[in-house]
């Protein structure tokens, strides 16, 4: 189960919306499996079907995350025209076994659609997300 507040839920929701209609993501720090630290970042590939992080940002975020003594917790992307469930090019990215992967659908203007997974070993795993205040 995903436990995060409600901070977190937002921000990552309004950076999906901001980057529409190209897919946003991003990383959620934090320590022993609580994400904490909000770190939007850049969508290299600046399309509405696929995203990639850039090699040196995430570099840079990762090397930042291990001298802060920090993992990555949450990481997250949007899907702008389909589902909230990773595709198969997500599936094949997703190379953190303790993360929980976030996609937030932003298809529609006035739902939110934010679901969790976990992705080890190119299975997917739904899991249940807690929001907290």
């Amino acid at each position: 189960m995903l436990t995060i507040s409600q901070e977190l839920v937002d921000k990552i929701v309004a950076h999906a919306r901001a980057d529409h209609p190209d897919e946003a993501c991003g990383v959620i720090a934090g320590r022993e499996g609580v994400p904490e630290r909000f770190v939007p970042m850049a969508n290299a590939e600046r399309s509405p079907t696929f995203y990639r992080f850039d090699s040196m940002e995430q570099f840079r975020v990762w090397r930042e995350m291990d001298d802060r003594d920090e993992e990555p917790v949450v990481i997250y992307h949007s899907h702008t025209a389909t589902e909230a469930y990773p595709s198969r090019t997500d599936v094949s990215y997703a190379s953190e076994p303790n993360a929980h992967y976030v996609l937030v659908s932003t298809r529609a203007e006035d739902e939110v659609e934010f679901r969790s997974y976990r992705i080890v070993d190119g299975e997917i795993s739904e899991e249940e997300v807690r929001f907290i205040p």
